[in-house]
């Protein structure tokens, strides 16, 4: 079969793929339409997915840049349908918005419409998955990958946690709704892919360290969807639309890439684990905090510049050894609670399933990684750009780049970078200098990133 790095979002639809790793790959993407008006087709893809009768969901803001046309499209083509609008300004991907959108559901609808992009995309997936539905998307913003992901990215019990549920049967992309979308969404989309440097890096090291499933050729799908934005991403600022159309399909791809490896782990490393935390840390302080994707963007820059570091490490297995043994657990849950507050309990439930901490776990690891050293040092080298490179790209975008230019401070960025470790089974770059016992020294290099040193 041709590699899928030489396909098209269409040829990439269907029954999918038998890999050599193994596995079979598809999504279950069935109608993808794309271009200047391409939300006149919404009748003929619900048409193409078999469905009838669409609930269509849709927050105010949304609404506004696309729902209202979809609502009139869908009447003047006679197809029934029911209308809900979230009701709150700033819609959080919690229990309340899933229990918003249940409320609005009726019986009889045969598909969950989305119509908006990141959150409004995760509760639509997850509250159709819950219901046995297929859902649908109209996008509204080149602002994240989870289009075509077979997961959401949700608040549950105040943790930030994907749920795996299906990729939308249909996806619509209209560059003219698209290129409407606010800046600071441009940046965020830019954000969310500059980001699949580290994930890819990271997820060919958890499969040195710890034998997870590894697909070269979804890689390679996700490299290619990268490669497609990174290209295209300095003239976002211009609005072109044939440039905002080519980075939203590149978002699509990676979205692909991840319903074929079904999980996450091909989008997402250590730098996802900093908006994650800081969203937490909002969360617990009733604050705001800014686009997933923005803030993604800023932890990619500090953790390419950790790896700089890295680079520039040595595995000692006796020190390694020694921070093990000196590993205390009560310390460790101090700093749980001082670092997650109210949801402290559900951290330390997962470490009492997954037991990271376990010193017998923690040896098996630690030699993966000193046999392998020089394997990881040519992943990092392989998969990593410069530094400089993402940047000046950040730059030339006016896009947000430090943990100051979104307000938040030296102490939350630490522990962000500590706390990501603990809120998920999911080996990281911290993960692996945890394991070597340079935790607190990378600590210290985030503290000096985080201070503009």
């Amino acid at each position: 079969m041709p590699s899928f790095s030489d396909l098209s979002i269409q040829q990439l639809l269907g029954e999918g793929f038998d890999c050599a790793c193994g596995h079979h790959h598809g999504a279950e993407l069935v109608s993808f339409h794309s271009g200047a008006g391409a939300i006149k087709m919404l009748p003929q893809a619900l048409h193409e997915i078999g469905c009838k009768k669409p609930f269509v969901v849709c927050d105010q803001h949304t609404y506004r840049a696309a729902g209202e046309q979809a609502v009139q499209i869908l009447t003047d083509a006679g197809i029934e349908h029911v209308l809900f609008i979230l009701p709150q300004d700033e819609v959080e991907p919690n229990e309340f918005s899933m229990g918003s959108i249940a409320m609005g559901f009726e019986p009889g609808l045969d598909v969950v419409l989305a119509i908006g992009s990141g959150v409004i995309n995760d509760c639509c997936k997850e509250f159709a998955h819950a219901a046995s539905l297929p859902s649908a998307v109209v996008a509204t913003a080149p602002s994240m990958d989870g289009y075509a992901s077979g997961s959401s990215s949700m608040l549950v019990n105040s943790v930030k946690s994907t749920l795996y549920n299906s990729c939308p049967a249909a996806i619509i992309l209209d560059s003219d709704i698209l290129c409407q979308a606010p800046m600071r969404m441009l940046w965020s989309g830019l954000g969310d892919m500059i980001a699949k440097y580290v994930s890819i890096c990271e997820w060919r090291i958890a499969q040195l360290v710890v034998d997870e499933y590894y697909c070269p050729e979804i890689a390679a799908l996700m490299r290619r969807s990268l490669k497609r934005c990174v290209e295209n991403a300095d003239r976002l600022k211009d609005r072109d639309p044939e440039v905002i159309l080519a980075v939203t399909e590149g978002l699509v791809l990676s979205g692909i890439a991840m319903a074929f490896a079904g999980t996450s782990r091909p989008a997402s490393g250590m730098e996802h684990y900093f908006s994650h935390m800081w969203e937490m840390m909002a969360l617990e302080r009733g604050e705001k905090s800014d686009f997933h994707g923005i803030q993604v963007g800023v932890g990619t820059v500090i953790t390419l510049k950790l790896y700089d570091w890295i680079k520039q490490q040595q595995p000692d297995a006796e020190r390694a050894r020694a921070h093990m043994a000196a590993f205390n657990e009560r310390d460790w849950e101090a700093q749980v609670h001082r670092i997650f507050g109210q949801t402290t309990p559900q951290i330390l439930a997962i470490e009492q399933k997954e037991h990271k901490n376990d010193p017998a776990k923690h040896e098996v690891r630690l030699e993966k990684i000193i046999a392998h050293w020089q394997d990881i040092l040519q992943i990092i080298e392989e998969e990593l750009p410069p530094t400089e490179q993402i940047v000046s790209l950040m730059q030339q975008l006016g896009a947000p780049m430090t943990n100051a230019d979104l307000g938040i401070s030296v102490q939350d960025t630490c522990d962000a970078f500590v706390g990501a470790r603990d809120i998920r089974n999911k080996y990281l770059g911290v993960s692996m200098l945890w394991d070597l016992g340079l935790i607190d020294e990378a600590r210290d290099v985030v503290k000096q990133i985080a201070q503009g040193e």
